[in-house]
This record gives structure tokens, C-alpha cells and sequence, in this order.
């Protein structure tokens, strides 16, 4: 792993040990069970990356702060990681309804703009009506003055 390629910054075990006060095997053991897991060095040497360390700090909150085991710690970050991508999921389908909805909206606009012409024209006639026949508007005549 090449650090200066990816421009990320890795951190070795010991060091990542002394800044947050535990002890190597402590490190260890978090990726035994499969809290973290840092990446390795063509020489199997330890790499922990920013994101390592983050979930390390979540790791140590829960723990020394809260008093969680590594059981329920396990479970919390498997329910963080699932919240995670439920959220992901639920973005992904807001901006889906709403390019929807702006498509439908388009469309929308588009008949009812088609509409509003077919309708106006509709007014027009019946405002402007054509010349009606000259008995077009007469009365038939009645019983009382046909007689």
C-alpha cells in the first residue's frame, strides 16, 4: 500500500496506540472481532487511515464512556453501518420522486398549456358565435296565433 499515491494518510499501529492511550494488543483485538479493520503493508505491517481512527474513537466512546461490551458494541456499529445505508437509499429515492415530479410537472404544464389553447379558442367561438339564419332565433308560432 502506497500512501503518497492515494494521498491519504495512514497511521502504524504504535502510534495509533500511543495518541489514544491503549495498548497495541488492545488494537489487536478490535480487529479479531472485527471492529476494525485497518489495511496492511505488503510486509503484513498495519495501516490505520483516518476512517480507521474515526471508528476507533466511536469504538473507545462507547466503551470507556458508556460502559458498552464488545458485543454491543458490534451491534451498534452494525446498526450505525445499516442506518447508513438506509439514509443512502432514501436520498436515492427522494431525488428520484423528485425528478419525477419535475417531469410530471413538465408534463402537466404542457397539457394543461394545451388545454388553456383548446379552451380559448373554445371561448372565442362561443363569444364570436357565426352569423346564425335569419329565423335561426324566431319563436314557432303558438296554437292561439296560428288561428
Amino acid at each position: 500500500m502506497n500512501a503518497k499515491k492515494t494521498g491519504t494518510a495512514y497511521f502504524m499501529i504504535s502510534a495509533v496506540a500511543q495518541k489514544y492511550h491503549i495498548h497495541p494488543q488492545t488494537l489487536r483485538l478490535y480487529e479479531r472481532e472485527g471492529l476494525l479493520k485497518p489495511s496492511r503493508t505488503d510486509g503484513n505491517t498495519r495501516l490505520y487511515s483516518e476512517e480507521d481512527l474515526e471508528q476507533l474513537e466511536t469504538i473507545l466512546t462507547l466503551t470507556r464512556d458508556l460502559g458498552v461490551n464488545l458485543a454491543g458494541v458490534e451491534v451498534i456499529l452494525n446498526m450505525r453501518r445499516k442506518i447508513q445505508l438506509m439514509q443512502g437509499e432514501v436520498n436515492a429515492f427522494m431525488e428520484y420522486v423528485k425528478r419525477e415530479l419535475a417531469r410530471g410537472i413538465d408534463d402537466w404544464e404542457q397539457r394543461l398549456s394545451t388545454a388553456l389553447v383548446k379552451s380559448t379558442s373554445t371561448d372565442l367561438v362561443r363569444a364570436n358565435p357565426p352569423n346564425p339564419p335569419a329565423n335561426a332565433g324566431a319563436q314557432p308560432p303558438t296554437k292561439k296565433q296560428a288561428r
